[in-house]
């Protein structure tokens, strides 16, 4: 598979469907409700059949799962994983911190992603071995070597009635070590900034391999380190994440294990 051509598609998709986004930024025609404070939009179901759409007419043969309309199937072994809007709550209060995040992968492994915010204009992007880039030029994670050095991320689950104990705990005890945390409600963007130094680890749980496959291939092309809450190695099908600078990484393993007070 030739992943420059994989790379040109994704990138004319997201562009596609940023545009959906930024012109529909505060006049949004319908916002329902999927879960407890899970929204879906006009502009995501928009956006998302613009960047299928486009996948679609170079690659007709390639599954794809996206957030919103599911599984379509194809005969390839390729898929592609595609969050049209990423940070829907923000989007819906015209807080423009949100992302498109494609990723493509050959069976379980991540061969490319890319994550664009519509508003700012970046770029993230990574092919397997070949390094993350930033609107082109390369980006890596942050020197930073103790969890006290550090700018951390987090989110928080649309449904904060289960586990509620275990994800204060969590927050709690890396707020005392850390030198700030951050919450801004997208974690394609979270992870991204993970991968370019901005933040030097991020955590959460209860997410959908759309919000993290493209996310976790540039955090881990940038020098970073991503894997589950017990050290495991994450897959695009995993449902809590870690992704550090490296660096911190055992130490925000031992904050982030409940019940560890």
């Amino acid at each position: 598979m030739d992943l420059d051509q994989v790379m040109r598609v994704a990138t004319s998709a997201a562009y596609r469907g940023a545009e959906v986004l930024r012109t529909r930024l505060g006049n949004v025609s319908r916002v329902d409700p999927k879960g407890p404070n899970d929204l879906v939009t006009d502009a995501d179901i928009a956006s998302e059949n613009e960047i299928i759409a486009t996948i679609r007419a170079s690659f007709p043969d390639h599954a794809i799962i996206a957030e919103e309309s599911g599984r379509r199937e194809g005969n390839s072994g390729y898929r592609w994983l595609v969050d049209p809007l990423d940070g829907t709550v923000n989007y819906v209060h015209q807080l423009p911190f949100v992302a498109v995040s494609i990723a493509f992968a050959r069976e379980d492994e991540m061969l490319a992603g890319l994550v664009l915010n519509p508003f700012s204009g970046e770029l993230f992007s990574a092919q397997a071995g070949r390094g993350a880039r930033l609107n082109g030029k390369p980006i890596g994670v942050s020197p930073a070597a103790r969890v006290s050095e550090s700018l951390l991320a987090t989110g928080f689950p649309y449904d904060r009635t289960r586990d509620f104990d275990a994800l204060a705990q969590r927050f709690l005890r890396c707020l005392r070590a850390a030198r700030g945390i951050r919450r801004f409600g997208a974690a394609a963007l979270d992870l991204c900034f993970v991968a370019c130094g901005r933040f030097a680890g991020y955590w959460e749980q209860d997410l959908k391999p759309w919000d993290t496959a493209a996310g976790a291939l540039i955090v881990r092309e940038a020098g970073g380190t991503v894997t589950d809450f017990s050290s495991r190695p994450f897959g695009a099908d995993g449902s809590e994440i870690l992704a550090t600078n490296g660096r911190i990484h055992r130490e925000m393993l031992t904050l982030i294990e409940v019940g560890n007070d």
